[in-house]
């Protein structure tokens, strides 16, 4: 699954947007404007990204000619109002991997990300892939390991939020326990055994680190694959 993050400032076409794409299997976050994107994007997690131009603290066209002059490996499909020949040469000479139109029917933007992904192909290096499904973990250049139950929420907890500290509360609410009552030693035996697991499979340490005062962080390219 793809971490996608769109940008669209109409609160109500944002949410009908959002549904759409995780209908259509990628894992969704969805911001209203320059500033929120700026703060959302982590080029760990994102490697798609939805824009609209128009927004009401700046132009989505010149945010990204910096994250392109920043060298940010993000593909970007453009979906905007400004529907003329020149703005969409402007769009794409300006950064856009592809320009729609908001007359665009909703399937050609699906359409038009598949054809994104499939230029992207996998994260340089590999991905860490979690398998929904049969519940397993897929490191880089191995085969599956197979998880407990509680192992794959706490590893979908983190990989949804890749890059991210996750708060150990986030983890413990996620394996649907009373945070006040659990003993938090619990999931720090969880992590080591978790390592551990993947060490003597792998020979290679798991990407999950702590952080200080904050939980854990999953911090290598991560997909979740339903």
């Amino acid at each position: 699954m793809f971490n996608l993050l769109l940008l669209e400032d109409e609160p109500v076409l944002r949410r009908e947007l959002t549904e759409f794409l995780n209908h259509c299997g990628y894992h969704v976050e969805a911001v209203g404007s320059v500033a929120e994107f700026e703060a959302s994007f982590n080029p760990s997690r994102h490697r798609l990204a939805v824009f609209d131009l128009g927004l009401p603290d700046g132009d989505g066209l010149e945010l990204i000619q910096r994250l392109r002059a920043a060298g940010m490996p993000l593909g970007v499909v453009v979906f905007t109002a400004r529907g003329s020949l020149a703005q969409k040469v402007n769009g794409l000479t300006g950064g856009a991997d592809y320009y729609l139109p908001k007359t665009a029917d909703l399937e050609e933007l699906a359409a038009t990300l598949a054809t994104l992904v499939r230029r992207l192909g996998p994260p340089q290096g590999g991905a860490w892939r979690l398998d929904v499904g049969p519940r397993q973990l897929v490191p880089p250049g191995h085969g599956p390991i197979a998880l407990s139950h509680q192992d794959f929420v706490v590893l979908n907890t983190l990989m949804q939020q890749c890059g991210d500290a996750v708060s150990r509360r986030h983890i413990i609410e996620a394996l649907d326990e009373d945070f006040l009552s659990y003993d938090q030693r619990r999931l720090d035996t969880q992590i080591r055994r978790l390592r551990r697991k993947v060490s003597e499979a792998t020979g290679h340490e798991l990407p999950v680190k702590t952080v200080r005062n904050g939980g854990y962080s999953f911090y290598a390219p991560a997909l979740i694959q339903d």
